[in-house]
Parts: C-alpha cells; sequence; structure tokens
C-alpha cells in the first residue's frame, strides 16, 4: 500500500531507525515514543487488523518483542518494566492501519498512564461471564 507509512519504511522509500529484521517483520524506533527505547513491531505483509495477520506471524512479533525487551533490560536505557500494547481498530486507539506491536520501556514516574472507564474491576456475574465465553467459542469454530 503506497499511502501506508510502515510498508514505506519497509520498502526502504521512508526513513527509520531499524533495531532489528528479519523475513517477516522490521522493528523501528517509535518517532513519538513514550519513553526513550519505546519499539515498533510491524510485519512485513501489509494487515490493517491483527486478524488479518497469519497467525506464524503474529507468534513470531511477540517472539521479536521478547528479545526485544530482554534486550531493553540489558541496555543502559531506563527501564524499570515493559508494557507490550497492540490497538487493533480505530475504537482501541489504532491510529496506522497497519499491525504493529508497541514495545515500551516503563519506569516510575514516567507519566504514561492507562486510563479505564468507570466499570473496571467491578466483578461480572458467573451467568454473564458464561454467556460472553460462549459467544466467543462459537465465533472461533
Amino acid at each position: 500500500m503506497e499511502d501506508c507509512v510502515f510498508c514505506r519504511i519497509i520498502k526502504g522509500v521512508a526513513p527509520a531507525s531499524i533495531v532489528y529484521k528479519d523475513e517477516k517483520v522490521v522493528a523501528i524506533m517509535d518517532i513519538r515514543p513514550v519513553n526513550p527505547g519505546h519499539v515498533l513491531i510491524i510485519p512485513k505483509v501489509h494487515a490493517a487488523q491483527l486478524s488479518e495477520l497469519e497467525e506464524e506471524t503474529g507468534a513470531h512479533m511477540f517472539k521479536v518483542a521478547m528479545r526485544i525487551v530482554e534486550a531493553l533490560r540489558h541496555s543502559n536505557i531506563k527501564c524499570e518494566g515493559v508494557n507490550l500494547f497492540l490497538a487493533d481498530g480505530e475504537a482501541a486507539f489504532q491510529d496506522v492501519f497497519h499491525v504493529h506491536l508497541h514495545v515500551i520501556p516503563r519506569f516510575r514516574g514516567d507519566g504514561f498512564e492507562i486510563k479505564v472507564g468507570p466499570h473496571y474491576g467491578l466483578k461480572m456475574d458467573r451467568k454473564e461471564l458464561d454467556v460472553i465465553a460462549e459467544k466467543i467459542r462459537e465465533a472461533m469454530r
């Protein structure tokens, strides 16, 4: 896709600071990082949503993330913890519609927050949970 910034980076026609690449993915520095060391892992095949990506490639993205997390922890980059974040769809705050996994180094007082809605933490009724679980199982068949 010629209008996809990640596809342009993968083709080498847009600049990027590459951390890692192989036959399936490329990992680059985020140009608008939450913290220094914020990396994006991007599949080389264009897929706007996670459901469009081959499972093997999705699993590979997480394997690469694990290696990058290990490297962050052994570097001199400030990193007391790590968030992995993948936004899938506009309602989930996806802003570039090419699947990408954020690897975000975290430390106390970094100012990054994940805000939750007013119902977070309220215990759901088991029957309601069972109904939702069944709907998901049905959709997976």
